[in-house]
C-alpha cells in the first residue's frame, strides 16, 4: 500500500481514492493510537463539502467500533475542531476537508488532545494499523457511543469573541468564504 498521510493528513478523490471503507479503517486505527485502549473521546468536524457526511459516518463508526467515544460537532472551520479537541478534553480530534483543493477531494487530518496537529510519528503509528483487520474489537457496553453536538461551535465563536473585541457595528463588510465551513459561521461574529 503507497502511503496514505501526506503533509495535511490523507487525501484523495472521495469515494473512490479515500472510499467509505477506508475511513472506517482509519477511523478504527485512529482511536487506537490516539485512545490508547481508554474509554476516551474523540471530536470530529467536517468542512461542508457533500462527500463529507459519507466519510464522517464510516469514520465515527470505525472510531466506535475501537471502543472509543465519538463527538460529532457537524460542519465546523478546521481551527474550530484543534480548539474544541482540548477544551471538550478529548483524546484527539479529526477534521474532514481538503482545504483548497477540488470539490470531489476530501480529506482527514488529525489533531492530538492537545489541539496541534499530529507529529509524523504518529501518523506513522496510524497508518500502520490501518490495513490490518485483526484489532481487538469489544462488544455491548464496550462499542464507542456517537454523540452529536453542534452546539459545542458556540464555544469555539466566543473564545473568538473575546480575542477580537472589535465593534463592527454601523460598517458594511464583504467576506467570501467561498461556500467554506466559515461561511456560517463569519456573519455571526
Amino acid at each position: 500500500m503507497n502511503k496514505l498521510f501526506g503533509t495535511d493528513g490523507i487525501r484523495g478523490v472521495a469515494n473512490q481514492e479515500l472510499t467509505p471503507e477506508l475511513a472506517l479503517r482509519i477511523g478504527r486505527a485512529g482511536a487506537l493510537v490516539l485512545g490508547k485502549g481508554s474509554r476516551c473521546r474523540l471530536l470530529i468536524g467536517r468542512d461542508p463539502r457533500i462527500s463529507g457526511q459519507m466519510l464522517e459516518g464510516a469514520l465515527a463508526a470505525g472510531i466506535a467500533s475501537a471502543g472509543v467515544d465519538v463527538i460529532s460537532v457537524g460542519v465546523v472551520p478546521t481551527p474550530a475542531v484543534a480548539y474544541l479537541t482540548q477544551k471538550l478534553d478529548c483524546c484527539g480530534g479529526a477534521m474532514i476537508s481538503a482545504s483548497h483543493n477540488p470539490l470531489q477531494d476530501n480529506g482527514i487530518k488529525f489533531f492530538g488532545a492537545d489541539g496541534h496537529k499530529l507529529a509524523d510519528s504518529r501518523e506513522a503509528e496510524i497508518e500502520a494499523l490501518i490495513p490490518q483487520d485483526n484489532h481487538p474489537r469489544p462488544t455491548a457496553g464496550g462499542v464507542g457511543r456517537i454523540h452529536f453536538k453542534p452546539e459545542a461551535v458556540n464555544l469555539y465563536l466566543g473564545d473568538l469573541r473575546k480575542r477580537l473585541p472589535l465593534n463592527l457595528r454601523g460598517l458594511k463588510i464583504a467576506l467570501d468564504c467561498a461556500h467554506g465551513a466559515t461561511a456560517q459561521y463569519a456573519p455571526k461574529l
